[in-house]
């Protein structure tokens, strides 16, 4: 949350489900998780696009933008 201050984003539109430990870590699953929130919450707001990201053990990660 201080990162999104410093950078001023609005957080009507910054992680409004809240992350991992608000929704449940389902291991091995955890990105259909991730991307089923986001196109959930894309059809609730009318949004074309999402941006969903996911860290990975290891120091990796992955983002996708989804439009619909």
């Amino acid at each position: 949350m201080a990162v999104a201050q410093d950078l001023g984003l609005d957080m009507a539109k910054t992680n409004v489900n809240g992350g991992a430990i608000a929704l449940g870590h389902p291991i091995g699953a955890s990105g259909a998780r991730i991307i089923v929130t986001l196109i959930h919450e894309m059809v609730k707001r009318s949004s074309t696009y999402g941006l969903a990201t996911l860290c990975i053990g290891g120091g990796m990660g992955e983002a996708v933008i989804v439009k619909r």
